[in-house]
């Protein structure tokens, strides 16, 4: 940025290409809705045959250390975490 004159950096600084978001076309919040409650009924039915498959204690403790490590993962990753970056404001 140092070597550039008031003509280049105002074209670098344009607000039209910071990585806001608000120029992004979102999809169909129909098709999220379809999506989702189907992705649910299937998550469903995945547990209730994994839970009703188990059959000694050495399953259920591999289970449990699955669960927790999907709950330590979306807590590492999750965007409200400290550090994550999202409550940096990009543009004026």
């Amino acid at each position: 940025m140092a070597n550039t004159d008031i003509t280049q950096r105002s074209q670098y600084e344009r607000s039209d290409l910071l990585a806001g978001g608000e120029g992004l076309r979102r999809g169909s919040e129909k098709g999220s809705a379809i999506y989702s409650v189907i992705a649910l009924v299937v998550g469903i039915a995945l547990c209730v045959v994994a839970l009703s498959t188990i059959e000694n204690w050495a399953q259920w403790v591999v289970l449990g250390v699955i669960v927790a490590f999907t709950f330590a993962l979306m807590f590492a990753l999750g965007p409200n975490r400290r550090g994550s970056g999202s409550s940096f404001k990009v543009g004026r």
